[in-house]
C-alpha cells in the first residue's frame, strides 16, 4: 500500500502542475494569441469536463452493478454531437452575437430579456448541481482511503484523517484554485485560456490513466475473451431484459439534455468557444473521446468481479485491481487520472455557477438599490462583480461539501449524479423552444421551468436524503399528511416505475405541458416578438444582429460612465474611441447612434448579462426599447399595425420623450421670438434718425416760405443725404436677412484675388486721402485664384478697409493690407493703428448693428457690415475673423480656399 503522506503530496503536487500550466497558459494567450490554445483539439479535450469522476470510477460501478446500462452516460452526447451537432452550433452562433454568458443568460436573453427567469434557471442550477460537486468529494475521498488504506482494500479508513475533513481540504483546494483562475477578468463572455488550457491538460492525463488500468487488466486476465468468459462462468450476466428498457431511455435523454444544459458544459463548449468552426472538429473528435474511455468499462468491471474479494466496492475497481497484483504507482497514476476528473468539473462548474450568480442575482440586486445607474465610481461595479463570483464559488463548494456531508454514507456515485442530470435537465424544453419555436413566450419559459423545477426537487432530490432525515423517510413511505397518491416515488398513483424513470416522466412531462399550454394561452411583448426572432432566424440574417432594442436619447458621457464602471477604463476608452473613429469625432462628441447602444449593450452583457445590461442602459436611455422595422420583420401587416398603435399607447418613455421635444421646440419658439423683438428694435431705432431728420427739414421747407436760395438748399440736400443713408440701411437688411435664409445666392467662379484686393484699395484711395492716410501693402501673394463672386469679394475688401479708415483715430493714421498663400488657403489681412476694439466686445463685433467704437468723426453706418461681410465669405466657404494681436489697433482677417490651378 502507498502512504497517506505520499498519496495527499501528490494530489497537491498536481494541483501545483495545474496552477503553473493555467498560469503559462493565460502569459501565453495573451503575449501570442491564436496558436495551440486556441486550436479544436485544445477545444475538444475541454469538452471532456463531462467525463467526471462519475465515469471516471462510477462507471465501473455501474457496470458491475447494471451490465451495459452505463452505456446510456457515452450515448446521449455521442448523439448530439454526430446526429445533433446544429444545436451547439445554433447555440455558439447565438451566444456570440449575443454576447451569452451561461443557461440563465440564454433563456432570459431569449424570452424578453427577463431577470426574473434568469434568478430562477440560476437558483436551480446550483441546487442542481450540488450533488454532482458532492458527487467528486465522495470519489475523491473514497479514491484516498482505497489506494492509502491498509487492510480492507476499498473500505480501508485512512488513519488518522477523517472522510468529513478530507472532503473540505478537497473543497477548500479546488474554490482556492478556481477564485485564482477563473475571477480575474470581470468579462464573463472572455474565455479563461488558462483554465481550459489546463482541463486540456486533465483530459489527456485521465484518458491515459484510464488506459492504462483497463491495458493491465487485459494482461492480468489473459484478454477480453478470458474475462468474459470468466465473468460467464461465474454467473454474471452483463445484459438483461430489462437493460435496454425505460430506465435506458431515460439515461440517454438525460445524459443528452446534460451535454446542452449542464453549467460547465455551456460554459466549455459554448462559452469558451473562440471559433464556430471548431464545432466540426468536435463533432468526431468527442465521440472518439468518449469511446476510448467507454472502451475498458465493462472489462475492469467484470475482471473487478471475479477477481476482488466479496463485498469490495464495485466504484473503486480502477484503484483496488493494481493495487492487488502489486501495482502501486499504477494504482497512484489512477488515483491522479480520478483526481483530474473531479478537479475539472469542479472548477469549471464553479467558475459557471459564479458567473450566473454575480450576473443574474447580485447584479439585478445592486441595480435595483441603486438610485441612478450613473452613481458611483468607475471601478465599483467592476470590483463587485469579481467578489461576488468568489464569494459565489466558496458558497457552490460550501454547497456541494453539505449535501456530501449529508448523504456521505450512500455507496453508489452513479445514482447522485443522476440526480442531478434530472435536475438540470428542466432547461432543456426552455431552451429548445427558445431556439426553435417563436410562439414560447416568458411567463410560459418561466412557468415550465419552475414546475419541473418543484416535481424533480419532490420525486428525485429530497429523496436523497431519507437515510440522514426520518421525516424525509416518512414521507417517502407513507407521502405527505399520509396523502399516498403524493410520495414521491408514486405521484398521482403512478406506481411500479423505476425511482429514476418516475421522476423524470412527471418533470418533464409536467414542464414541457406547461410550456406549451402557457405559450398558447398568453400574448407575447413586442421585446419577446423581437428577440425570438433573433435566435430562431440566427442563420438567416447576415452580418449578425447589430440593432439595439433601447431606443432614445442619451449623452457620450453617461454611456460612457456606464461602460467605466462595468468593463473598466482601458476596454470602455477603447469601446469608445472605436467608434469615434468611425464617426470622425471626439469620442466625447459623438452622438450616440442606436447601433452604438446596440454593440455596448452587447459589451455589459458579456460582463453582466443580457438582462442587466439591459436594465442599467434603460436607466440613462430614455426611450422605447423596439423599433417598427423589426416588428415589422415577425408579423403581417395587420399584427404590426395593431401592436405598433398599442405600443405607441402604452410606452410611458415615448410620451415622456415627446413631451421633453415639445418643451424643445417652444424654448426655440421663445428664443426666436425674443430674437425677433430684439432685431425689430434695432431696426426702428436705426430707421428713426433719418426720418426724425427728414420730417423736420420737410416740415421746415414746408411752413417757411422766406427761405433764401443757400439755406433752401442746404435743407434740400440734408433731406436727400438722409434719404440715401435710409435707403442703404433697408438694402442692408435685406440683404443680410436673405443672405442667412440662404436665398440670395450665386455661382462662385474662379476669382483673381489679387486684382480685387487692388481694385478695393483703389475705391478706398479717395476715402483716405480725404482723412488723410494712405493705404499701404507689407506682402503680396505672387498669386491666388480662389472661387468666389467678385462683386462680393470686392464688397467685403472695400467694407474692411474703408472701416480701418473711418475708425482710426490715431495721430500718424495707417492701414495696412497684406496677402499671402499658407496651407492651401489665401489670407488677406486688413489692420490699423488705432484705438482698436476692446477685448470686451470682441463677441459682439459681428453681430447685427453694432458699430464698435466708432471713433472717427463720421459714425454713419447701421453696424450691419460686419455682419453681411461675416455671411458673404462663409457663401464662398471661406471665413471672417478679428485676430487677436498684441500690437495697437485692429486685424480683419479674410481666409479663402485656393483653387487647384493656383500657382504660387
Amino acid at each position: 500500500m502507498l502512504s497517506a503522506d505520499l498519496v495527499i503530496a501528490t494530489a497537491i503536487a498536481y494541483v501545483g502542475l495545474l496552477f503553473l500550466i493555467a498560469y503559462v497558459g493565460d502569459r501565453r494567450t495573451r503575449n501570442r494569441p491564436g496558436g495551440l490554445l486556441r486550436s479544436p483539439l485544445v477545444y475538444t479535450l475541454s469538452i471532456s469536463v463531462y467525463c467526471t469522476s462519475w465515469t471516471f470510477y462510477g462507471a465501473v460501478g455501474s457496470a458491475a452493478r447494471d451490465g451495459l446500462e452505463y452505456l446510456a452516460i457515452y450515448l446521449g452526447p455521442t448523439i448530439v454531437f454526430v446526429g445533433w451537432w446544429f444545436i451547439l452550433r445554433r447555440l455558439v452562433r447565438i451566444s456570440h452575437e449575443q454576447r451569452i454568458t451561461s443557461v440563465a443568460d440564454l433563456l432570459s436573453s431569449r424570452f424578453g430579456k427577463s431577470s426574473r427567469l434568469a434568478v430562477l434557471v440560476t437558483v436551480i442550477a446550483v441546487i442542481a448541481i450540488a450533488p454532482y460537486i458532492a458527487l467528486q468529494l465522495k470519489a475523491v475521498t473514497s479514491s484516498i482511503q482505497a489506494i492509502a488504506g491498509t487492510s480492507e482494500m476499498a473500505r480501508g479508513r485512512l488513519a488518522g484523517i477523517d472522510e468529513v475533513g478530507l472532503a473540505f481540504g478537497v473543497a477548500a483546494g479546488m474554490a482556492l484554485f478556481t477564485i485564482l483562475f477563473g475571477t480575474r477578468n470581470v468579462d464573463a463572455k472572455e474565455q479563461h485560456h488558462g483554465v481550459v488550457a489546463a482541463i486540456a491538460f486533465e483530459a489527456v492525463v485521465k484518458l491515459t490513466a484510464f488506459i492504462a488500468v483497463g491495458l493491465f487488466v487485459l494482461y492480468a486476465g489473459g484478454g477480453f475473451e478470458p474475462i468474459f468468459a470468466t465473468a460467464e462462468a461465474r454467473g454474471i450476466d452483463t445484459y438483461s431484459s430489462d437493460t435496454f428498457g425505460t430506465r435506458w431511455v431515460a439515461m440517454n435523454l438525460l445524459s443528452f439534455a446534460a451535454i446542452i444544459c449542464l453549467p460547465r458544459q455551456f460554459q466549455i463548449t459554448v462559452v469558451e468557444n473562440s471559433d464556430e468552426n471548431h464545432l466540426r472538429a468536435a463533432s468526431w473528435a468527442f465521440p472518439l473521446y468518449m469511446l476510448a474511455m467507454s472502451l475498458f468499462t465493462l472489462p475492469i468491471a467484470l475482471y473487478g468481479l471475479t477477481a476482488m474479494p466479496a463485498g469490495a466496492n464495485p466504484d473503486m475497481f480502477v484503484l483496488t485491481l493494481p493495487l492487488s497484483a502489486g501495482q502501486d504507482w499504477l494504482a497512484l497514476f489512477a488515483f491522479i487520472g480520478g483526481f483530474s476528473s473531479a478537479t475539472s468539473m469542479i472548477i469549471v462548474e464553479s467558475i459557471a455557477l459564479s458567473i450566473m450568480v454575480s450576473n443574474h442575482i447580485v447584479m439585478p440586486m445592486v441595480l435595483r438599490l441603486a438610485a441612478d445607474a450613473r452613481s458611483g465610481n468607475g471601478r465599483g461595479v467592476s470590483r463587485l462583480l469579481l467578489n461576488s463570483r468568489r464569494f459565489s464559488i466558496v458558497l457552490i463548494l460550501g454547497l456541494g461539501f453539505t449535501y456530501f456531508f449529508m448523504t456521505r454514507d450512500s455507496d453508489a456515485l452513479a445514482p447522485i449524479g443522476l440526480i442531478s442530470f434530472a435536475g438540470v435537465a428542466q432547461f432543456l424544453p426552455a431552451i429548445l423552444a427558445a431556439l426553435f419555436w417563436r410562439e414560447a413566450s416568458i411567463k410560459a419559459a418561466t412557468a415550465a421551468v419552475a414546475v419541473g423545477f418543484v416535481v424533480w426537487a419532490w420525486s428525485s432530490f429530497m429523496p436523497s436524503f431519507q437515510s440522514s432525515s426520518a421525516t424525509v423517510a416518512a414521507i417517502m413511505a407513507e407521502g405527505p399528511w399520509s396523502i399516498s397518491w403524493l410520495r414521491p416515488e408514486a405521484l398521482f398513483g403512478l406506481e411500479g416505475l423505476d425511482p429514476l424513470v418516475h421522476a423524470v416522466f412527471w418533470s418533464l412531462f409536467l414542464n414541457c405541458a406547461t410550456l406549451a399550454i402557457v405559450s398558447l394561452l398568453t400574448n407575447r411583448s413586442a421585446l419577446e416578438r423581437l428577440q425570438a426572432n433573433l435566435f430562431v432566424n440566427v442563420f438567416g440574417r447576415p452580418g449578425g444582429s447589430g440593432q439595439s432594442f433601447i431606443r432614445g436619447s442619451a449623452t457620450a458621457n453617461d454611456l460612457f460612465f456606464v461602460a467605466q464602471r462595468v468593463l473598466g477604463d482601458e476596454r470602455a476608452v477603447a469601446l469608445f474611441s472605436a467608434e469615434a473613429s468611425d464617426t470622425g469625432r471626439l469620442w466625447t462628441d459623438i452622438e450616440p447612434s442606436p447601433a452604438f447602444i446596440g454593440r455596448l449593450e452587447r459589451e455589459l452583457a458579456g460582463s453582466i448579462g443580457a438582462a442587466s445590461a439591459h436594465v442599467m442602459l434603460s436607466k440613462v436611455v430614455s426611450g422605447d426599447a423596439i423599433s417598427l422595422e423589426e416588428v415589422m420583420q415577425m408579423a403581417d401587416e395587420t399584427q404590426q399595425a395593431i401592436e405598433y398603435s398599442q405600443r405607441l399607447e402604452k410606452t410611458s418613455a415615448e410620451l415622456r420623450s415627446t413631451a421633453e421635444q415639445l418643451e424643445i421646440a417652444n424654448r426655440q419658439l421663445r428664443d426666436l421670438d425674443q430674437a425677433k423683438d430684439d432685431f425689430l428694435s434695432q431696426v426702428s431705432h436705426e430707421v428713426r434718425t433719418p426720418m426724425t431728420a427728414i420730417r423736420a427739414f420737410s416740415e421746415i421747407l414746408l411752413d417757411t416760405g422766406e427761405l433764401k436760395g443757400a439755406e433752401r438748399e442746404k435743407f434740400i440736400s440734408t433731406i436727400h443725404k438722409e434719404s440715401l443713408r435710409l435707403t442703404t440701411l433697408l438694402d442692408e437688411i435685406l440683404d443680410l436677412s436673405a443672405l442667412e435664409r440662404g436665398e440670395r445666392g450665386w455661382e462662385n467662379q474662379p476669382v483673381d484675388a489679387e486684382a480685387a484686393l487692388d481694385q478695393a484699395v483703389q475705391v478706398c484711395d479717395a476715402l483716405a486721402r480725404q482723412r488723410g492716410m494712405e493705404v499701404r501693402f507689407a506682402s503680396r501673394a505672387e498669386a491666388a485664384t480662389v472661387a468666389a463672386d467678385p462683386d462680393r469679394l470686392g464688397q467685403v475688401l472695400i467694407n474692411l478697409i474703408s472701416n480701418a479708415i473711418k475708425y482710426n483715430s490715431a495721430e500718424a493714421p495707417e492701414v495696412t493690407v497684406s496677402s499671402r498663400v499658407e496651407n492651401g488657403e489665401y489670407c488677406i489681412e486688413v489692420s490699423d493703428n488705432g484705438p482698436g476694439i476692446a477685448k470686451a466686445d470682441y463677441s459682439k463685433i459681428f453681430e447685427k448693428f453694432y458699430r464698435g467704437r466708432q471713433a472717427g468723426p463720421d459714425q454713419s453706418g447701421a453696424g450691419l457690415g460686419l455682419a453681411i461681410s461675416r455671411q458673404i465669405v462663409a457663401r464662398m466657404n471661406g471665413t471672417l475673423e478679428l485676430v487677436d494681436g498684441t500690437k495697437r489697433g485692429a486685424c480683419f482677417r479674410v481666409t479663402l480656399p485656393l483653387l487647384r490651378e493656383t500657382v504660387v
